[in-house]
């Protein structure tokens, strides 16, 4: 039997191409922000080294369901910056930037981010989602 198929229908299932572009999202943002591979690697999970670079050169493919959580938070703290801050440098630089809120304790978001748990950058997202009001 012959199958026909929409001429807008592809091969690469929705979860891929959700997951391509928000690794090209992720590495966007990580060079605007100047974070090193070892950085990136925590912020994603700790992926081993090899996945972290396939993932880097293909920008593409399934990730699993807590990479996608955390490039989601990541898209978010992104997205608010751009909103509280709206000079890019500023907002860009603000990740770094040692921060006198009792979150961060006189540390930077960047450092609360790198404490390797989802729950950092659910913290940080809540924390600029906040101060958006």
């Amino acid at each position: 039997m012959l199958t026909l198929k929409h001429p807008a229908t592809t091969d690469t299932p929705p979860e891929a191409a959700l997951a391509g572009a928000g690794l090209r999202a992720f590495f966007r943002i990580a060079e605007r922000w100047g974070l090193s591979t070892a950085q990136q690697r925590v912020l994603l999970g700790n992926p081993p080294p090899s996945t972290y670079f396939k993932w880097k050169k293909q920008q593409a493919g399934n990730l699993p369901r807590d990479v996608l959580e955390r490039i989601s938070y990541i898209l978010g703290i992104y997205k608010a910056l751009e909103i509280l801050l709206p000079d890019p440098a500023r907002a860009d630089g603000w990740i770094k930037a040692h921060n006198a809120a009792p979150l961060f304790g006189g540390r930077s978001a960047l450092e609360r981010m790198l404490g390797g748990n989802v729950s950092d950058l659910y913290v940080v997202r809540q924390y600029l989602d906040a101060q958006r009001g």
